[in-house]
């Protein structure tokens, strides 16, 4: 029988979280994120933090919180426009910003939880993304050398887990989330649905338990869209 994973609530699940550590942070923009942990790290106010996340949230909400309280030290990110708190902390020179080719960000996480030290790749070369990285020529055609990104902790969100630690992710919000949940020292993950082993289908089953330390079911998912765009009526 595989050990049962729980934890309460996400107050036990970010214990030892502490300044200045490393986190990966799934998510795409508002959709897969983690938003229980995230509000419980608000609350314990840990400072100094490097947080890698596709996305920064918006300004009230996601990583927006974080960096409201000042609790962010370094976004490693790929794309982060939707968030005016990010930009002024970033222009000001508070916020460090370290912004990767989504692909790149994608395939170093992957790496990480591979234990792929690092991988060539043509992403950026030619840009400010290749200063001070090492290039190499392969089919005629430059690659930068690239490094594997891992965490202290990995916080991911899924659609349904169950007491060892399958994870099952729904639509877009697999997006970041199994390849970080590799790539962490400790994984926490947030679910939907929380449920007895052995009641998911192995084979749908996106991350095996393995990878995962806590997990519990969160509440009061928002679910928020970052743009909402609809037709006027006729």
């Amino acid at each position: 029988m595989a050990i049962n994973k729980v934890v309460a609530n996400a107050k036990e699940a970010t214990k030892g979280i502490e300044d200045g550590m490393t986190l990966m942070l799934g998510g795409f923009g508002l959709c897969g994120i983690p938003e229980n942990c995230i509000s419980e790290m608000v609350e314990m106010n840990v400072k100094g933090l490097t947080c890698i996340s596709n996305n920064a949230g918006v300004d009230d909400f996601g990583l927006g919180l974080l960096l409201h309280q000042k609790q962010i030290k370094k976004m490693v990110s790929s794309y982060v426009g939707e968030n005016d708190e990010f930009e002024r902390q970033m222009l000001s020179g508070e916020l460090e910003v370290d912004l990767i080719p989504q692909g790149s960000l994608a395939e170093r996480c992957r790496a990480g939880g591979a234990g792929v030290p690092a991988f060539f790749t043509p992403a950026g070369y030619g840009t400010e993304v290749a200063e001070g990285k090492e290039v190499r020529e392969f089919n005629g055609k430059p690659h930068i050398l690239e490094s594997a990104l891992t965490a202290d902790f990995a916080i991911v969100k899924a659609w349904k887990g169950d007491t060892a630690g399958n994870l099952v992710f729904k639509a877009a919000a697999r997006n970041f989330n199994p390849m970080m949940a590799m790539a962490g020292k400790i994984t926490i993950a947030e679910v939907e649905e929380l449920v007895p082993e052995g009641t998911l289908d192995p084979n749908t089953v996106h991350t095996p338990g393995i990878f995962v330390q806590r997990i519990f079911q969160g509440t009061g998912y928002e679910k928020r869209i970052e743009q909402r765009t609809v037709r006027q009526r006729d």
